[in-house]
């Protein structure tokens, strides 16, 4: 009998899992699973301690759907990556397998990895067979008439929608029982080697099927909403399964076909279009991954931005972490991140831009830390997100435009909501004036437990153009 290995990664569900359905298609094939864990290498990556926890629980309910199937699922652990075609290598000698089925990621280390176990496998008569799973379109299957890949997002958007109007990526279904399912019950999957930290459960459910519950609830109304919502903070009008995305509970295939289920014309309906936008960005950056492989070594797509004069100031940049900056909207913003591990988008654009437009601090930082908190760590995203606020990514904003945070807020969270809900201490300053409490406080001489703020944006912005100016003619 043959034996067929799946190699879990950022994959794990078990509909629409292209290596999983590849591995099953023999009836005769006795089928394993395997998710390594590699903690050094995630601590280099400042994987956040959520993450890793959620990853696990919805590890562990795929484990419980997997043996329900006949198919075990193993964990182990080594160090890094470089340890990994070791490890492989030795568990198909143990259990004999013939064939290796997997999941590309794109990120530059990852492709290392990948690329080494399948020259140690080979060598040891092992098949490797890698599938392109967590996105919609193959990296290099939109390109400009010159065949080279887009540096801008809409023409790239407009060609990526040609595309899907030519025809839809399939979904494939979960695998049926293996002919010795069900298993026992299985053991408990041992812990990862790495820091766990608690995460909001009723806002992140781990795994497969809360995922799709929450899919096929955003998909029947609030995605219709989404555009006038999306930027409120204090609206609950996002879809929030960037997490799923990015752990791969969910697959970009099966959030097109739930939409296009819901609403048949989501392609002209401009409305419903808006969020399909979303996932086609996120598709964008990961293409740029692929064709430009420094932006994974958070290289600037953009040169001359190399030569910017960032200033070093760590007790401004703790302030920030902290959100202890002084501006309501920033600060907000960061404690939720701090919290939940995650952060509406509208205040991810508006974070960013304090750090590196009010306090011209290295985007490479913020971008650091975002991971380190976030629930939704996507590297392609993250590095897109923090390039276009630094205006040295592709299609990023021009760098002279600088958001300014007081009018920000009054623009995304007008009564203040939002702020009260995470700066408790602003709970007593009017509506009018939750956007500068100091003035207010001062004008009344009231002592607000808040930190004053810790720069001037009017001669912030002066300074970060002429840094950026001075770096673009150098």
């Amino acid at each position: 009998m043959t034996t067929h290995l799946v190699w879990l990664r950022n994959d794990l569900r078990i509909h629409d899992n292209y290596a999983l359905h590849a591995a099953c298609r023999s009836e005769e094939a006795n089928v394993l699973a395997l998710f390594i864990a590699t903690p050094a290498q995630w601590k280099s990556h400042t994987m956040a301690p959520k993450q890793a926890a959620f990853i696990y629980d919805s590890l562990t309910e795929m484990q419980h759907a997997l043996s329900e199937r006949g198919i075990p699922l193993h964990l182990l652990h080594c160090d890094d990556f470089a340890a990994v075609p070791g490890v492989l290598k030795e568990f198909c000698e143990q259990h004999q397998v013939d064939r290796l089925f997997y999941n590309y990621q794109y990120e530059v280390n990852e492709r290392q990895r990948d690329a080494a176990v399948e020259r140690t496998l080979y060598d040891n008569d092992v098949i490797a067979q890698g599938f392109d799973d967590s996105l919609l379109l193959s990296p290099g299957s939109v390109l400009t008439g010159n065949r080279e890949m887009y540096k801008v997002f809409t023409p790239f958007s407009r060609a990526f929608v040609k595309r899907l109007n030519e025809g839809l990526p399939e979904c494939v279904p979960a695998p049926t029982p293996r002919k010795n399912a069900p298993l026992a019950k299985p053991p408990e999957l041992p812990p990862f080697d790495y820091p766990f930290e608690d995460y909001d459960r009723n806002l992140f459910t781990a795994g497969e099927t809360a995922a799709l519950q929450r899919l096929r609830e955003f998909c029947q109304q609030p995605v219709t909403e989404y555009p006038e919502n999306r930027n409120i903070p204090a609206v609950d009008g996002t879809s929030r399964i960037s997490v799923y995305l990015a752990t791969g509970v969910l697959s970009p295939r099966q959030c097109l076909h739930r939409l296009l289920r819901e609403h048949p014309a989501g392609l002209e309906d401009k409305n419903v279009f808006v969020w399909l936008n979303e996932l086609i960005w996120r598709e964008f950056y990961r293409h740029l991954l692929v064709a430009w492989p420094s932006l994974c070594r958070h290289q600037p797509f953009i040169g001359w931005t190399k030569k910017v004069a960032w200033r070093q100031d760590k007790a401004q940049q703790e302030a920030w972490e902290q959100g202890r900056t002084g501006y309501p909207i920033v600060d907000a913003a960061m404690r939720q991140m701090n919290s939940l591990g995650w952060m509406h988008n509208r205040l991810r654009m508006i974070t960013a831009s304090f750090l590196i437009k009010d306090l011209l601090i290295d985007w490479r930082k913020g971008e650091r830390y975002f991971m380190s908190q976030l629930i939704d760590g996507d590297l392609a995203a993250n590095n897109g997100g923090w390039q276009w606020a630094a205006s040295s990514g592709n299609d990023a904003a021009p760098y002279f435009r600088i958001f300014n945070p007081t009018t920000q807020g009054e623009r995304f969270d007008k009564d203040g909501s939002f702020i009260r809900q995470w700066l408790p201490e602003l709970k007593n300053v009017p509506d009018q004036h939750i956007h500068q409490p100091h003035i207010w406080a001062e004008k009344n001489q009231i002592s607000l437990d808040y930190p004053a703020p810790i720069v001037d944006h009017k001669e912030a912005r002066k300074r970060t153009l002429e840094a950026y100016e001075a770096a673009r003619k150098s």
